[in-house]
């Protein structure tokens, strides 16, 4: 009899242990996520499970989870980072000027007629200003004519993003690694 509560004791304290390193794992290193409409077409798609790393910093073109609101978390692609000018100009990217290349966009722009991505400067957008505030991100959907974005909702604060994502874990068939840039 002592043996069976020593070896029940045991099981719970296995259990237990696997528990506390679960939670630990979830709250600071990853975390899995589901994506939740069409904003990022094509590269993701509505009901993609995806793995989020909470290690680092984001880079321009890294995918990021963030709290759009106390309800919603939003995924976006990091477009501008804490002082950049960001400009579109006839489908084109420009990064302090620079002209930039966004090779995850050219499905979409192969299958439309005119623009993707309407021209604009940083300060007629939401952000209201000519660089991305200091701590902030400026953030777009890869599905430009219909993504809510740092065009609508302003730059995102670097402390309301959860971390940034690259793995499909499912649906099977859709399993990937995005690559960014």
């Amino acid at each position: 009899m002592a043996k069976k509560k020593n070896e029940t004791f045991e099981w719970i304290k296995s259990l237990g242990v696997a528990l506390v390193i679960v939670l630990v794992v979830r709250a600071f290193l990853f975390t899995p996520i589901l994506v939740d409409g069409a904003s990022m077409n094509t590269t993701l798609h509505d009901q993609d499970r995806m793995i989020v790393s909470k290690i680092g910093e984001p880079e321009r073109f890294d995918i990021v989870v963030f709290h759009a609101n106390e309800k919603q978390d939003y995924i976006k692609r990091v477009i501008g980072l804490p002082g950049d000018k960001i400009e579109y100009r006839d489908d084109t990217l420009y990064v302090n000027g620079k002209a930039y290349k966004e090779p995850y966009l050219d499905e979409q722009k192969a299958h439309i007629d005119g623009e993707l991505t309407r021209s604009f400067r940083l300060e007629d957008t939401a952000v209201g200003q000519a660089t991305v505030p200091e701590g902030h991100l400026f953030v777009m959907g890869d599905n430009r004519r219909n993504s809510t974005d740092s065009r609508i909702i302003g730059a995102v604060p670097m402390d309301q993003v959860v971390g940034t994502t690259n793995v499909v874990f499912y649906p099977l068939k859709d399993m990937k690694i995005i690559k960014n840039k």
